[in-house]
């Protein structure tokens, strides 16, 4: 194995982990419409910092990078949305 290829896949499981961590607060939040124990600067300034992440690795074409921070972004959006929604 290339170390180009064990560095992409390194990335990738990487990315999974940290991306899967928020899908049980997305369901959870969706399913009971409460969002009080979120904070809404913190929820915010992460999506914009998720968002940049993406756009970065857009920029610089890293498939990791890019696929982590996408999947993050529709999933800490959905709560950002519901928390604005929801209070």
């Amino acid at each position: 194995m290339k170390d180009m290829d064990f560095v992409t896949l390194l990335g990738l499981v990487a990315g999974t982990l940290t991306t899967i961590s928020f899908l049980p607060q997305a369901i959870k939040t969706y399913k009971s419409r409460s969002t009080k124990d979120i904070s809404l600067e913190m929820f915010g300034l992460f999506t914009v910092g998720v968002f940049l992440w993406l756009v970065y690795g857009l920029y610089i074409n890293s498939l990791p990078i890019i696929l982590a921070n996408a999947v993050t972004f529709v999933l800490a959006f959905i709560i950002l949305v519901l928390k604005l929604k929801h209070g």
